[in-house]
Parts: structure tokens; sequence; C-alpha cells
């Protein structure tokens, strides 16, 4: 099996595509100062760029696990990801509240896609 890894950091590859499918980190804001909507249209906008370095798209998740610094922020992120994912192709999804490795970021996004 072919395995490519992407956007390599010293800690871990930020996209790994394997076989058919496609693994990203957490993608996070660059902006850590925006709000949780903010940081989650930054985040997503990391999504797509990674899952375009594999030849798949959006379109193509199967699963979604989300990160927030505190759950009661879950609405504002819904709007940001109702905005960007497309209505007929919704993954599983997962939505939790976690403590963050940095206490600024406010959401993560990890998923797993096919190609």
């Amino acid at each position: 099996m072919l395995i490519q890894r992407h956007e390599l950091e010293p800690l871990l590859a930020n996209v790994v595509a394997a076989g058919d499918q496609v693994f990203t980190a957490g993608a996070i804001a660059d902006d850590t100062t925006l709000d949780v909507t903010g940081q989650t249209v930054q985040a997503l906008a990391d999504i797509d760029r990674y899952l375009a370095l594999c030849g798949s798209d959006k379109r193509q998740i199967l699963s979604a696990t989300i990160w927030l610094a505190d759950i009661r922020l879950r609405d504002d992120m819904n709007k940001a990801w109702l905005a960007w994912i497309d209505p007929a192709h919704l993954p599983a999804r997962a939505c939790v509240e976690a403590k963050m490795a940095d206490p600024r970021c406010l959401v993560e996004i990890a998923i797993v896609a096919a190609r």
C-alpha cells in the first residue's frame, strides 16, 4: 500500500493518504484571536487544502471529530460547519469538549476521508 505524508512538522504529518483513505491531524486556526466561528472557518480551509493535496474533497469525508474548548461554543462552531459542509454528503461526526494544548485555541477538527 502506498502511504503519502504531507505537510510534515517535527511531531506529525498534517495529512496522510494511505490506499483509498485520507487522514488529517487536528486542524486549528492560524489566528487564535478569532472567535470560534472564525477559528472554525480557518480550520476548515486547512482541511480543504489537505484533502486537495491527496486528490479528495469534503464530499468524500467519512468521519469528523471536533474538539471544542467549551461545548457551549458548539452552536457558533456549527454556523461555520453548516456553511462549509455539503448537506448531501454529511459525514459521521463527533463533537466533544476538551482541554486544548493552546488555551487560545477554541476548536480543533480532524477528518477521515475517501479518495
